[in-house]
């Protein structure tokens, strides 16, 4: 008897895309946004130039429908796509940036072509109640269409004291996966150890670590991605540690090796040129 929905199968097919090897190197860059242009150099600012050097080293780039419009030539039937439809600028006054707003539609990300959307709910904000609300009709939306639903589940508020500290993150993580989230995205909590109760917590949603802003070092970069693994993580979803590199395809080279090969931190550096 076939209880498959055609749906169900649907996700199936685009999961496969993103994480089809049991583990999955996402490159992000919604920075434009979130950030503003202070994360560029002039060459990094046009965003075909970016995408360029990661398609092809990558499992799949999260981006927002506008940069997915202006690059497709560049990603199609070459690495997976999440379109991220919510974002915020930091443009708005400080008591507001808890807050994600709609930046795109479901419907928009299936007629780009992708594989899955994301969006980001800040657990713990003032706003957690609005987010959670958009959060659910993009999940529900997504299912009907057979997309996965990537989960940015950032635990940021005024009762959030260090928003890396693992009973915070890992109660965000719960809160994603008890959500409906198909992946979760989230900050590493500083080791093996205390990121493996981040992944428990998740009760089996794939957990992918958040890159976070430039390490002071490549290796130190490296041993956080390692750790991620070794605690069980199904990877890493980086922006600012690949395109503000000097060398962005050696960094994802190395991140590869560690995510997909299981080398070590000290094999993996030497693949950066």
């Amino acid at each position: 008897m076939i209880d498959l929905t055609y749906n169900t199968v649907g996700k199936r097919v685009r999961l496969s895309r993103i994480i089809g090897r049991g583990r999955s190197v996402i490159f992000a860059f919604d920075h434009g946004v979130e950030h503003g242009p202070k994360d560029f150099t002039l060459e990094t600012l046009n965003a075909r130039t970016v995408i360029e050097k990661v398609v092809g080293y990558v499992d799949a780039i999260m981006v927002l429908p506008g940069i997915a419009r202006l690059t497709w030539d560049l990603w199609a039937g070459k690495t997976g796509l999440i379109v991220k439809v919510t974002s915020k600028t930091n443009l708005r006054p400080d008591e507001e940036r808890l807050l994600q707003s709609p930046f795109g539609l479901v419907e928009e990300a299936v007629a780009l072509g992708a594989d899955g959307v994301a969006a980001t709910v800040y657990w713990g904000s003032q706003y957690e109640d609005e987010m959670l609300r958009e959060w659910v009709s993009i999940r529900s939306a997504a299912d009907s269409y057979g997309l996965p639903a990537l989960q940015l589940a950032y635990p940021r508020g005024p009762a959030i004291i260090n928003m890396y500290d693992v009973e915070i993150v890992k109660y965000g993580a719960r809160a994603a996966a008890e959500s409906g989230a198909d992946l979760i995205k989230t900050y590493y909590t500083g080791s093996a150890e205390t990121f493996r109760q981040v992944v428990e917590a998740a009760s089996g949603v794939p957990v992918l670590m958040s890159g976070g802003p430039k390490r002071s070092s490549d290796l130190e970069f490296l041993v956080d991605v390692y750790n991620v693994i070794k605690a069980g993580g199904k990877g890493v979803v980086v922006g600012r540690n690949v395109f503000q590199h000097r060398n962005p395809r050696g960094m994802l080279k190395a991140i590869n090796a560690i995510v997909h090969e299981d080398k070590t931190p000290e094999e993996a550096v030497k693949l950066i040129e």
